[in-house]
């Protein structure tokens, strides 16, 4: 199988040799961090209202590290909530010779033309797979009028956190999280918390081939589309997700994608229009993993994702949408034989010429209600109301 651009061909193995080949560097665990100074003590001012809680120490970022702070959710912990923030570390090494020779050489092999789409596009996304992972560092957090300290990054530059905030913490469905640098760092690095309102609504959506067209099914396009081409959205879905948005739910966007690919995800979603919301995306080292493992079947990755979103909130209501390209089908009927109180709704896009009657369905969807999905060609299709 080769990715195919005019007269130029590269086989994927010969892709996937070139990218492991020239992969990311894991920096070596840095000495630990100071404890951070005790908060300083609350000074009346004025606005009381705006007074922070700082913890008295900023994140050690260097001037060339950048943070992801990735987009998570807030759930019902007793008379406050629970989140697990992930933060990713990383130097982005755009000037670093042996990663842009790397990356010319796969280009040359690629045979994009100078000045084209898909080798301007091809470069911003092969970056993201061979920047510096950090270890040993310290993010630090505001929420709200709180700050954090996180935990520091492991060798593939991630860190999770358990963090326990209030109700004052998370005034709004949806909250912002602001990294705190050092003085005179003018950057700004921001990730988002979703409150998981027992009584509320969250809309599961998958992302390849639901609502961003990669067709997975062929992994040459499916190569394409993710390395080579803008992302194109499924049409429509973005203003059935907006009507849904206003109506009041909540977004959770669950892929077999890298977190590699976050910025560019984030950006198409901004760009398409879909609502904001928690992202839940794939942990992935080249130098740890098989390159083809960013294709294998999400099942195994999505059902525990998906289960811990039920179980987290009590009383709240899923809808699932996905598509037919995998096994989503599999998967969101699994979700409400668990949980058929909480899942209302299952919406699948039809993209393998599969009516409702056949014997995939018939088999996948044994005891769930009629009612409970639908396959469906156009978002026209899906009910514009929330069930």
């Amino acid at each position: 199988m080769c990715v195919r651009r005019g007269a130029a061909s590269v086989a994927l193995p010969t892709l996937a040799a070139m990218f492991l080949g020239c992969a990311a560097c894991d920096r070596g665990s840095e000495a630990p961090p100071p404890a951070p100074a005790p908060a300083p003590p609350a000074t009346q001012t004025s606005k009381p209202e705006v007074t922070v809680q700082r913890v008295g120490v900023p994140s050690n970022l260097k001037a060339d590290e950048d943070v992801r702070l990735l987009p998570a959710v807030a759930v019902r912990d007793g008379d406050g909530w629970r989140v697990d923030l992930r933060a990713w570390v990383f130097e982005p090494e755009e000037d670093a010779w042996l990663r842009g020779a790397a990356v010319d050489g796969l280009v040359a092999a690629l045979g994009l033309p100078p000045g084209s789409e898909s080798n301007a596009v091809f470069r911003r996304r092969a970056h993201a797979f061979l920047v510096d992972n950090e270890s040993g560092k310290r993010v630090v957090v505001r929420i709200g009028h709180k700050e954090h300290v996180l935990e520091v990054s492991g060798a593939n530059g991630h860190s999770e956190t358990r963090l326990r905030l209030d109700d004052a913490d998370l005034s709004a469905p949806l909250t912002p999280v602001t990294a705190v640098l050092r003085p005179g760092d003018a950057r700004s690095f921001t990730g988002t918390i979703v409150r998981l309102d027992p009584a509320s609504v969250s809309v599961v959506s998958d992302v390849d081939d639901t609502i961003k067209i990669s067709e997975v099914r062929d992994k040459q396009r499916l190569l394409e589309r993710t390395f080579l081409m803008e992302f194109e959205a499924v049409p429509a879905m973005a203003a059935l997700y907006r009507r849904w948005a206003d109506a009041g739910a909540s977004f959770h966007y669950l892929s077999a994608s890298p977190w590699q690919l976050y910025d560019a995800l984030l950006e198409f979603a901004d760009a398409a229009g879909f609502p904001a919301g928690s992202m839940h995306l794939k942990l992935f080292r080249p130098k740890d993993s098989s390159f083809f493992s960013l294709f294998q079947d999400p099942k195994s990755y999505k059902a525990p994702l998906l289960r811990a979103l039920i179980t987290g909130a009590p009383g709240r209501r899923f809808v699932l949408v996905g598509d037919s390209g995998e096994l989503d089908p599999e998967v969101y009927a699994d979700a409400y034989r668990e949980f058929p109180d909480h899942v209302v709704a299952i919406y699948i896009r039809d993209v393998t010429d599969e009516g409702r009657d056949a014997p995939r369905y018939r088999t996948a969807f044994a005891g769930v209600p009629e009612a409970r999905w639908q396959i469906f060609d156009d978002a026209a299709e899906v009910p514009p109301t929330l069930p």
